[in-house]
């Protein structure tokens, strides 16, 4: 189990980011949550098995159909136990 903290930058609010991320953690059985922040970025915390967990990163790169993606800055976070995906 691991836990993940990404700052997802540039194009990444209004074009169903987090709603898409909600529905990739649910098929991957991933925790956590996706809040869009002040600043235009999406923050995801993630949490739940390596792989799943890698996968949904690797999709945070590229994101849903209309996103731009600039960046993605991820922390290592220590598992907290969450269950679910809000996607606010």
């Amino acid at each position: 189990m691991i836990r993940r903290r990404a700052i997802v930058r540039g194009h990444v609010q209004g074009v169903f980011f987090r709603d898409s991320a909600r529905r990739l953690a649910q098929e991957v059985a991933v925790s956590g949550s996706a809040r869009n922040l002040d600043d235009g970025s999406v923050e995801l915390l993630l949490e739940g098995e390596t792989g799943a967990v890698e996968q949904l990163l690797a999709w945070a790169h590229t994101g849903p159909d209309g996103a731009t993606v600039e960046s993605v800055e991820v922390q290592q976070q220590v598992p907290q136990g969450v269950a679910g995906f809000d996607a606010g």
